[in-house]
């Protein structure tokens, strides 16, 4: 038997898991916003229910995958970033 100690658990759990809640929820939304436009050829009501249903998977892969990052600082800033992508390229090219 090894006498080494069991790994003590990350200080920074708390900053991930906040920002997993809160920043991987806005992104999930963002994507869900581009979904709905790379899908506008098709019909409002599945296009509707395709969209409303594709936030929580997504919402709960970036959660999930939000203790993969090094820090929670990390964490804010990629999946900040993630947001401001997500939401900044729509509005880029409707300016364009």
């Amino acid at each position: 038997m090894s006498n080494e100690k069991p790994a003590a658990i990350q200080r920074d759990w708390l900053a991930k898991t906040l920002a997993g809640a809160t920043l991987g929820f806005t992104l999930a939304i963002g994507c869900s916003g581009l979904l709905d436009g790379l899908l506008s050829s098709m019909a409002l009501g599945a296009r509707g229910q395709l969209v409303m249903w594709s936030v929580a998977p997504v919402w709960m892969g970036v959660f999930s995958g939000v203790y993969f990052f090094r820090s929670g600082a990390r964490a804010w800033a990629w999946l900040g970033a993630a947001n401001l992508l997500a939401f900044g390229a729509p509005w880029a090219f409707r300016l364009g």
